[in-house]
């Protein structure tokens, strides 16, 4: 029994340490992950389009057909511009979509959750980098790109939802303020219900083109119909005249007197000899003479 629990306690202490490497493992590389999203913009900026791909492709949109990411265009003074996303909407319209992430700020209010003075104050810096963001994008004036006719705002993506309420719900005037610049903010939540609009927007406009489609089919198959017919009337025309012709020259082959029948068939009466016998229905009987005649 000792030697059995002995060997219980070391398997048991086994797995512990093994759990306690995973634990750390696990830790670090959150750790690392924080670390990346809060010290370097660029992560935080493709962390936050990698999150709008997946609101994108989760509401049935596809890449290169209703959307294109990263594209480069012209505005109309001549500057380049490169919005994180771009939707194509029906009738050749474009929306576009700049991810803004900013987690410092809304990190530390998380981590002074039980120190009201400084959660408040991580707030307002929060709400302040959003503003930032807000101007920095209405500055950008991509609704000026010539090669696109995009609508007159861009939607700012928030890809973290308990970021974007506590903005909204702490500044309740930050979302009019962002509007007045042409700016529509939006979290993971209210973009999906967006571009589900979008891709509802996108099968009525596929029903609309199966609908016209089906119109220019259906008229060309009844003028095709009509051409049919016509056909059929001349082809009916020209069996009539065929008939007419081929009753004419067999009423000059087996009926009548002096039919061409009824002549062949004498001939052999009167002695001439031939191998075949003339199909007695062709033979007109009341034509025919006998050789004492």
């Amino acid at each position: 029994m000792y030697v059995q629990e002995s060997k219980d306690r070391s398997a048991l202490s086994g797995q512990v340490k093994h759990l306690m490497e995973l634990n750390q493992k696990l830790s670090s590389e959150a750790h690392n992950l924080t670390n990346a999203l809060k010290g370097q913009t660029k992560s935080q900026g493709n962390w936050g389009e990698m999150i709008l791909e997946r609101v994108l492709a989760l509401s049935g949109l596809r890449k290169g057909y209703e959307y294109d990411t990263q594209e480069s265009h012209t505005r109309e003074d001549g500057s380049r511009a490169q919005p994180d996303v771009i939707l194509h909407l029906p009738e050749n319209k474009h929306l576009i979509i700049d991810a803004k992430v900013s987690l410092n700020a809304y990190e530390l209010s998380v981590t002074h959750e039980n120190d009201p003075p400084q959660k408040e104050a991580a707030i307002k810096k929060h709400i302040e980098s959003i503003r930032t963001h807000i101007k920095g994008l209405s500055e950008r004036n991509y609704q000026k790109i010539y090669t696109l006719q995009s609508l007159d705002f861009v939607l700012m993506f928030i890809p973290i939802e308990p970021a974007f309420m506590v903005a909204i719900s702490s500044d309740t005037l930050l979302w009019q303020e962002a509007w007045k610049k042409n700016v529509l903010l939006v979290s993971p939540s209210t973009l999906l219900f967006v571009v589900r609009t979008i891709a509802h927007l996108w099968r009525q406009e596929q029903l609309s083109q199966n609908a016209q489609e089906i119109s220019k089919r259906g008229s060309d198959l009844y003028d095709k119909f009509v051409g049919f017919t016509e056909d059929m009337k001349k082809i009916g025309a020209q069996i009539l005249g065929t008939q007419k012709t081929y009753d004419e020259a067999f009423g000059k082959l087996h009926t009548g007197r002096g039919s061409l029948t009824s002549s062949v068939e004498n001939l052999k009466k009167l002695g001439a000899k031939a191998s075949k016998q003339l199909d007695k229905n062709l033979v007109d009987e009341e034509d025919n003479f006998t050789a004492l005649e």
